[in-house]
């Protein structure tokens, strides 16, 4: 099965909270999809909110990337994540992380901040892995 983490997941996984750290790295085993974007935005936060230094935050990110399959953002997963957002209401950066795991033909987006169970497409199901009763 193909999954992909949304950021919140892979910024979960480098954090401080014992049990979303440990759930967000039993996701990782399962070799997920990222986007550039998800890397982007991780890269983002880290510094932001985390206040960490570039080098730190290129070094964990690299150290992280072997156990994840990245997906490069281009012109039609904007198409897409235009035609998301109009059907569904989502942000446009929701909606794109939407576009590019569909992409990639995944099955289940791993994240936090969309409605759990939801369908996209008929393809994609959208999963909290952090509601106590997920199991990857």
């Amino acid at each position: 099965m193909n999954v992909f983490i949304d950021s919140n997941v892979l910024l979960y996984a480098m954090g401080q909270e014992p049990h979303k750290r440990a759930r967000a790295r039993t996701l990782l085993v399962a070799t997920p999809w990222i986007s550039t974007q998800v890397l982007n935005e991780c890269s983002h936060v880290l510094r932001r909110k985390h206040g960490w230094s570039p080098t730190r935050v290129a070094d964990e990110l690299e150290r992280l990337l072997p156990l994840m399959r990245v997906a490069d953002l281009g012109l039609a997963e904007t198409r897409e994540a235009w035609r998301l957002a109009a059907q569904l209401g989502y942000s446009h950066f929701d909606c794109l992380i939407m576009a590019a795991a569909l992409a990639v033909c995944c099955t289940r987006l791993y994240t936090e901040d969309m409605q759990h169970g939801q369908r996209i497409d008929r393809r994609l199901q959208l999963i909290n892995p952090f509601l106590a009763e997920q199991v990857p």
